[in-house]
């Protein structure tokens, strides 16, 4: 199953298949008793996606045949005993992926000429998703993390080893000689080297970096003077080779108090914006505002969501099955919001005080 959205990956996902790309949405439960009923929920909803390809007279057969292998071949790969919040089938001629999701989705299937990609956007943003690097005078290693996790990630020629024959970092640190590797100048190269990896890595997918080592690495780092130098530096070493949960638990602390300073600073930003007139709250406001390209910043409660239809020139609240109702319309403001540029954050929920939920900055 897919976790990680780059700006490539999404790019590629909304471009347009041959009818009918199918999309089916389902949500899934992380502990008992919800994920109990996870598997039969999940078969319902693709069994219904086979019956409306089944029932569109736009559909070959040969195409309809395909597709629906399509989706058998994605039930099979789906793992649910590490279910998250949500659940992606994507299925089209010759193609289909899967993706777990950290936030809540709609249960619904979509058959369109492209795929549809807002959970997942919105999913990302609420993610926080960043990268970590653990630096020693002999390895480094990536870490992709998110907002409970990290995993290893093997891309940009991570981990890079460093090899060489008379190099013991083990036993200089055993015997208390670990700060001169810094100053040898075989690491200096080793460490320019991860700096450039990992500054290629943020050229292709931007994100906010950590870089965990001795101090006497996060310092030498600092010399170098490369992307490495602005980071969020930890002074923990022994991470290079993991384990992921030692990692997380080492940059948890830190990242949580860097999202508290956020929420406050976005928190400023909204009073001051009320101040110059240039507020706005509520789905039905916003909603209009982000389709206009108005929105310059876009705050939302982390488990803010609500149904609405269309009620003429307004979103009116709905009730789950309505017809015409639109579950997801949260994702949607904030996938709106991200095309035109505007910046997305995630607060703790009760942070928007008197604001249902959700708020913005407008451009003018």
């Amino acid at each position: 199953m897919e976790h990680a959205l780059s700006p490539a990956t999404l790019s590629e996902l909304r471009r347009p298949r041959p009818y009918p790309a199918v999309s089916v949405l389902t949500p899934t439960h992380r502990r008992e008793p919800g994920n109990a009923q996870d598997r039969v929920r999940l078969r319902n909803v693709v069994a219904e996606a086979k019956r409306q390809l089944e029932h569109d007279p736009a559909i070959t057969r040969e195409r309809r045949a395909d597709v629906a292998g399509q989706l058998d071949r994605a039930l099979a790969e789906v793992d649910l005993t590490h279910s998250e919040d949500g659940l992606v089938i994507y299925a089209a001629p010759g193609e289909h992926q899967v993706w777990s999701l950290a936030r809540p989705v709609p249960e619904r299937v979509v058959l369109s000429d492209t795929f549809l990609t807002r959970n997942l956007v919105s999913a990302q943003a609420a993610e926080r998703p960043f990268w970590a690097l653990s630096v020693s005078a002999d390895r480094a290693t990536l870490w992709n993390g998110g907002a409970d996790r990290v995993t290893e990630e093997h891309a940009n020629g991570f981990p890079l080893v460093r090899s060489q024959p008379n190099f013991d970092a083990e036993r200089m640190q055993r015997t208390g000689d670990l700060p001169s590797t810094f100053r040898d100048e075989g690491t200096r190269h080793f460490l320019r080297d991860a700096d450039t990896a990992v500054g290629r890595l943020l050229r292709a997918h931007p994100r906010p970096l950590v870089v965990t080592g001795e101090p006497a690495a996060l310092s030498l780092l600092d010399e170098l003077g490369g992307v490495t130098r602005d980071a969020l530096h930890i002074a923990h070493g022994g991470l290079s080779h993991g384990p992921p949960e030692a990692v997380w638990q080492a940059v948890r602390p830190r990242l949580d108090a860097e999202s508290r300073r956020d929420a406050a600073s976005v928190t400023r930003v909204l009073d001051s914006a009320r101040g110059h007139r240039m507020f706005a709250a509520g789905v039905d406001e916003l909603w209009q505002n982000a389709r206009e390209g108005r929105v310059r910043l876009l705050a939302v409660e982390e488990n803010y969501r609500i149904t609405v239809r269309d009620h003429g020139d307004h979103l009116v609240p709905a009730t789950s099955g309505d017809l015409d109702a639109r579950e997801d319309i949260v994702d949607e403001i904030v996938e709106q919001c991200l095309e035109t540029g505007a910046a997305v954050r995630f607060v703790p929920d009760g942070t928007l005080g008197d604001v249902d939920g959700i708020a913005g900055v407008l451009r003018y």
